[in-house]
């Protein structure tokens, strides 16, 4: 499921105005407090409504931003298909909500993304729900960020049609995941929208003016695409162009500059630690998921795949299950990898696996505690989508409105 939102990049200047804070109706604030007030987890040593485990920030270095400048924008979204798993809230989740706190953030359920591939229409608006359950479970604060789906802000589908217009067919057909994808499911079961989500992510970026994406190293392609893109209609329509047509001139969008967390932005495979963690794997075995019970993760811990080398140790290529598995025990203790490294170097498997069956579920027995408490109010949760649309949509439509202006479009 987990298709996080994406190389090396420009920034441009905003071509939309910022919106400067996320305050909520009194009405929802009222239950944000009765339902927050005793029951955000503190997950991984990190204080209550944060979840995602500190980010060093990779290359290029982004600056901090103080309490006095605007802050940078970050949008990301994850797919409501399956079941949520270790590998996206480590990768992607989890990092999240330490952003909520430096950024201007937007984090959104991808349900258009999930019709890609046959999926099962019973289940997409409860899984959407979950979805976003999951979200605020794993400590995103509705009171720091925009928690919305995507669907619910037309302006995603009709800022990629008008992106597909300009969008090379070329470039959609170099694009990696496609390829593997349409040859495992074959032409016949593929539809066009496969091919063309990239142009949909990119129209996700750019309708909110981001200045950076969280990305892991598998999704940089598509950022690159984005970027592309971005670049390629102010080519195109920004600048004197859009200036005679009665707009400010300049760039319409600004280029998307990647984040990428340098610790557990890949978490791999129980089975294969050469492959990521995925929800289409057909084995549940090679998984994590959030709402695992205690029984079910010991049993996937204790059956995950490891060698016959003595010790533990990190970042041997030899060793890839020994790597990953130490890594998550690393992120879910909010640990030093040197720390980490001393305290397991002379343990074996025997040892060590009970040992991170005990971090797990005591890392997650929270989030699935406050997630039970979260669907067993409904209202509540409809009430936070509804806000984060709105929001989105008043950053959505200034842009979209560019875009037409741009374009060259009769005004409505």
């Amino acid at each position: 499921m987990g298709r996080s939102l994406l190389s090396q990049f420009v920034n441009i200047s905003s071509t939309c105005p910022r919106f400067m804070s996320y305050s909520t109706s009194s009405k929802l604030q009222r239950r944000l407090h009765l339902t927050q007030e005793n029951h955000i987890p503190n997950v991984g040593g990190v204080s209550s409504q944060r979840c995602y485990c500190s980010v060093a920030t990779p290359e290029p270095v982004i600056s901090e931003t103080s309490s006095t400048s605007i802050k940078k924008r970050i949008v990301s979204g994850v797919q409501p298909t399956g079941s949520i798993h270790l590998g996206n809230y480590l990768g992607a989740i989890k990092n999240w909500v330490s952003l909520q706190d430096k950024y201007e953030t937007l984090f959104f359920i991808v349900d258009l993304h999930a019709i890609t591939l046959p999926y099962d229409v019973q289940q997409l608006s409860k899984a959407t729900k979950e979805t976003a359950a999951l979200y605020l479970a794993c400590g995103v604060d509705t009171s720091k960020a925009s928690v919305f789906v995507q669907s619910h802000v037309r302006a995603h589908v009709e800022l990629m049609w008008l992106l597909s217009a300009a969008t090379p067919i070329g470039w959609l057909n170099r694009m990696i995941q496609f390829k593997e994808k349409s040859r495992k499911a074959g032409d016949e079961n593929v539809g066009v929208g496969l091919l063309t989500y990239p142009v949909l992510m990119a129209s996700d970026i750019l309708l909110y003016q981001s200045d950076l994406v969280p990305v892991g190293e598998d999704q940089k392609q598509h950022l690159e695409l984005t970027r592309e893109l971005a670049e390629r209609i102010n080519h195109l329509y920004g600048g004197r162009k859009w200036k005679k047509l009665g707009g400010r001139g300049g760039s319409i969008f600004k280029v998307p500059e990647p984040l990428i967390p340098p610790t557990g932005a890949r978490v791999m495979s129980l089975t294969d630690g050469l492959s990521k963690m995925s929800k289409s794997a057909t084995s549940d075995q090679s998984r994590i998921n959030l709402l695992d019970s205690k029984d079910a993760i010991a049993n996937k811990i204790k059956r995950c795949k490891t060698d016959s080398f003595p010790g533990l140790e990190f970042d041997n290529g030899d060793r890839p299950e020994c790597n990953n598995l130490l890594s998550i025990y690393q992120i879910i203790t909010n640990r030093t990898k040197e720390e980490v490294a001393q305290e397991c170097h002379d343990m074996n498997w025997g040892t060590f696996k009970p040992v991170l069956t005990d971090a797990l579920i005591d890392h997650l027995h929270p989030i699935q505690t406050r997630y039970e408490e979260i669907m067993s109010d409904r209202g509540y949760l409809d009430e936070v989508l509804a806000e984060g649309a709105s929001k989105a949509a008043e950053i959505a439509d200034s842009t979209l409105s560019n875009v037409y202006q741009a374009m060259g479009f009769l005004k409505r």
